[in-house]
């Protein structure tokens, strides 16, 4: 098995348990958690894309990138979870999306 078969099964391995994550959970921060999972398997995966293309420079800026533009959202998710538990009492996601404003 060479390197670039067991990263590809990696990247399968962290989309497939985010995507399990998400659909699996209905807890705020859990989803946020499962997002996170699902983005670092897609990290792997334009890592590997840019070795495999002989441009790993380009891959790994992509990847800085991805990274900063998801630590922001994920920032900004876990805030609004932890003002939706204050104000609401609750972080399931099924009882916020039938508030009504």
């Amino acid at each position: 098995m060479n390197a670039m078969t067991m990263i590809a099964l990696a990247v399968m391995g962290l989309v497939g348990a985010g995507l399990y994550g998400l659909l699996i959970t209905r807890n705020l921060i859990k989803v946020v958690i499962a997002l996170q999972i699902l983005v670092k398997g897609a990290l792997l995966a334009l890592v590997a894309a840019g070795q495999a293309s002989e441009q790993v420079n380009l891959g790994q800026s992509l990847a800085v990138t991805v990274i900063v533009a998801d630590t922001i959202v994920a920032v900004v998710g876990l805030g609004l979870a932890v003002q939706a538990k204050r104000l609401l009492g609750t972080l399931d996601v099924k009882a916020l999306s039938n508030l009504r404003g």
